[in-house]
């Protein structure tokens, strides 16, 4: 069967592919579809279909964008009410795509429309299954991002059905079925996916603790529902523009790549409701930029970041990027519903210097100069994730996650100067960042992170390593 997962790292999302006979269909497409209708050209393939998944949370789909420049008709499983034109498909209806099957295959629980497709060949053989967000490589779909649309629901409501859906729908398929879902390692739409982005479904039955068969329905939300961390704050806005649309990304494009003038720049960035974006690496960052500006580093897990700490897709942004990457940033923005880019630091922040504005610095040390700083009564803030902190930080470090530094500002300590260290360096210059744009100052980066601190003469002791913990 022709069939090609299309995966975008930065946001661990998978898209398919999938073509017979001239005619083509697109799973759970990104903002920008211009590959899509790239790769249906290379067949001299029709786009019939673009089957979404369900409405997802973490990223804005490319479906209507898609629908409207392929012609392809967009699909969604039963429950779904989006406000525009699209095929809501019954539990079970059948699609064809030249010589394929596409089977509907409703499996509410992640979200009450979700629903997977049952991909069979030209020969009638079952080959594989799009599990969107019900099923992942070692995990299932999150099942607390509908509660915030209907007040009758509950996270273990939501659990029970998907306990069900998996049971009932997707574990009595053939093993020998291929699982492509919608993400992998790294996505927020679930707590413990594989690296492996496929895998044939019987060994997901053998490996995947959700899919245990002596399992009970409260033993399955009660393992389902411990650890869950609070969904980042755009996954609600990201799901209201997939149900009621957006612009298309040709007229955000056209909007927001504007050059402007250091002295237009300056005016913009003036405005009380304005936040200067500064999307470079780490390093250009700490030597040079402007004062209360935001780093978050394209090179790292840009747009999933740039949604949980600005929040509010509505934001008006301006842009310090890289040159040449103006294009790849709003792109990349966009994927996660931030369509208010009002233009881009023309010639960067050497042309801001020498038009004799002011730049702004963050104190930073390397791992090195850190183990000969570091004393008995020194303050650590760690940048990382509570599981990075617990399996092995730095002895008395306080740790203050980075995606919940605007719930927990004001626990940053204000009266004594701190280091500050995430894993290899990105983290921690984001929350450098923040920190200064609100006044915080008294804060000493450590470069490389935890990377370069393992590396130096820091005594073991220094550490809660899990080779000792008790």
């Amino acid at each position: 069967m022709k069939i090609e997962q299309i995966y975008t790292g930065c946001i661990a999302q998978a898209a398919y592919y999938i073509e017979s006979n001239g005619e083509a269909a697109i799973f759970d497409p990104l903002r920008e579809v211009q590959p899509y209708l790239d790769r249906a050209a290379k067949d001299n393939a029709t786009i019939k279909y673009i089957f979404e998944t369900h409405f997802h949370a973490d990223f804005v789909s490319g479906h209507l964008d898609l629908a409207q420049k392929s012609g392809g008709k967009i699909v969604y499983g039963p429950t779904a009410n989006p406000a525009f034109e699209a095929i809501i498909a019954e539990d079970n209806q059948v699609f064809k795509v030249g010589l394929y099957t596409i089977t509907a295959i409703h499996t509410p629980g992640h979200t009450l429309e979700s629903t997977c497709y049952l991909l069979t060949d030209e020969s009638g053989k079952q080959h594989g299954i799009i599990t969107g967000d019900t099923l992942f490589i070692g995990d299932v779909g999150r099942p607390d991002l509908a509660q915030a649309l209907t007040e009758e629901l509950t996270q273990e409501k939501l659990a029970a059905y998907l306990y069900h859906s998996l049971r009932n729908k997707i574990m009595p398929l053939s093993d020998e079925l291929i699982v492509y879902p919608s993400h992998g390692a790294g996505s927020a739409c679930g707590k413990n996916m594989s690296k492996e982005t496929t895998d044939t479904l019987g060994n997901q039955k053998r490996t995947n603790y959700a899919l245990r068969a002596d399992m009970t329905k409260e033993e399955f939300i009660k393992e389902l529902l411990d650890g869950l961390g609070a969904p980042p704050a755009y996954f609600p806005q990201n799901v209201m523009l997939n149900i009621k649309g957006y612009q298309s990304l040709d007229t955000v494009m056209q909007k927001s790549k504007v050059p402007l003038s250091p002295e237009e720049f300056e005016t913009i960035a003036n405005q009380d409701d304005v936040v200067v974006l500064d999307v470079r690496h780490e390093n250009d960052f700490v030597k040079a930029h402007i004062p209360n500006s935001i780093f978050i580093g394209i090179q790292g897990n840009f747009a999933p970041w740039v949604g949980s700490l600005l929040r509010d897709v509505n934001q008006k942004l301006l842009l310090i990027s890289p040159e040449g990457k103006e294009e790849e940033t709003i792109t990349r923005l966009s994927r996660v519903g931030f369509d208010y880019v009002l233009g881009y630091l023309k010639g960067g922040i050497s042309a801001w210097e020498q038009a004799g504005f002011e730049t702004d610095s963050i104190a930073s040390i390397s791992p090195e100069t850190f183990a000969e700083r570091l004393h008995s009564d020194s303050l650590v803030v760690d940048a990382r994730k509570p599981s990075e902190y617990e399996a092995e930080h730095v002895e008395n470090a306080v740790n203050i996650p980075l995606d919940t530094i605007n719930e927990n500002f004001q626990s940053v300590p204000r009266n004594k100067e701190f280091f500050l260290h995430c894993a290899g360096g990105y983290r921690s210059v984001i929350m450098a960042s923040i920190l200064k744009s609100r006044g915080i100052h008294n804060l000493i980066n450590v470069e490389k992170g935890m990377n370069g601190i393992k590396q130096t003469q820091v005594p073991c002791t220094q550490f809660v390593c899990p080779s000792t913990k008790k």
